[in-house]
């Protein structure tokens, strides 16, 4: 595939290079290239910024009679944005960077001049040391200071950054623990002592509620508990709390009696002698009312009896219901 992009072209074997005339160009020819703006500049007709990076259609040519170490330098011919002023710069080999040379003016060089400040305090010294081997020796011995400063400087650097000793570190931790060893003991023996005051103090309270509806005896002996059986007692007592407050939600509570007393009577024996006086003398009796009804008045009068006059007189009033009927 990669063969039908090549272009092959025949030479005849008569061919002679040399007889092929040359296009005879100027030296000073101008190319139009596609290139970005290498620094920041700001134009002198209009006063418009053109930031590094923008893109040009620039002139290119090569500069006549300069050339750093056989290296050619080449101009550029760019227009402002804003009012198609041409401006123009070149490259600069030696100091590897672009110069301005009309149109604009460059910005931000803070850098660049740094850079030319430092290579003229150089020259002055080279000047100066030229003629003068006192003012040589006295720089050597600035230098020499300076050097010692720096090395002193990172020997600390490299003293705080070295490898850390673990044995005295484990050493001095071990004594740590062992003067806290003693504090340690005496706090767990003040919280035991606390425990075992609060589980008595709560055995006791318990005990006064269970004996108060009982009558009033000789006073128990407590004896001293250990510290686990507390623990056991309180966590009983708390599962049973719980236990009773689940079964209190579910259910509900039961144990007042206060709130239970509006709730049930006492059940109250009817009076026979009223409400069955009461219904002899006003329930007239059924048309079916037969036997049964006989053997129901006989068991009603059996029980007034006992009561006395007031029987006696209900008594008279059913003969008399009889010998109505019978009539």
């Amino acid at each position: 595939m990669s063969e039908r992009k090549v272009l092959n072209k025949y030479y005849p074997p008569d061919f002679d290079p040399s007889k092929v005339p040359k296009l005879q160009l100027p030296r000073d020819r101008q190319y139009v290239v596609w290139l970005m703006a290498p620094f920041n500049m700001r134009c002198k007709t209009c006063g418009e910024y053109i930031y590094k990076g923008k893109k040009f259609n620039a002139r290119k040519e090569t500069v006549q009679n300069e050339s750093y170490l056989g290296l050619p330098i080449f101009r550029f011919y760019i227009k402002c944005t804003r009012c198609l002023a041409e401006i123009t710069f070149k490259t600069d080999p030696e100091n590897t960077d672009y110069a301005m040379e009309h149109g604009a003016t460059r910005n931000f060089q803070a850098q660049k001049l740094l850079e030319e400040e430092e290579k003229c305090l150089q020259k002055e010294r080279e000047d100066e040391e030229l003629n003068n081997p006192m003012k040589v020796l006295e720089n050597r011995t600035k230098d020499s200071k300076l050097e010692m400063e720096v090395l002193e400087n990172l020997k600390e650097l490299n003293r705080s950054q070295a490898h850390v000793d673990l044995e005295p570190m484990l050493q001095q931790h071990q004594a740590n623990e062992e003067q806290q060893r003693p504090r340690a003991l005496e706090e767990d023996e003040r919280e035991t002592k606390a425990m075992l005051e609060q589980g008595q103090s709560r055995k006791l309270l318990q005990d006064s509620d269970s004996e108060e509806g009982s009558p009033p005896g000789p006073a128990k002996s407590f004896a001293k508990a250990k510290p686990a059986d507390i623990l056991r007692e309180d966590s009983e007592l708390q599962a049973k709390k719980m236990k009773v407050e689940s079964r209190e939600r579910s259910v509900g509570k039961l144990s007042d009696k206060a709130k239970l007393s509006g709730l049930m009577t006492a059940k109250r024996k009817p009076d026979l002698s009223v409400a069955n006086g009461a219904d002899s003398w006003n329930m007239p009796p059924g048309p079916g009312a037969g036997s049964a009804d006989k053997t129901s008045v006989d068991t009603s009068l059996a029980s007034r009896s006992k009561a006395g006059a007031s029987s006696l007189s209900l008594l008279g009033a059913y003969s008399d219901s009889e010998d109505s009927k019978s009539d």
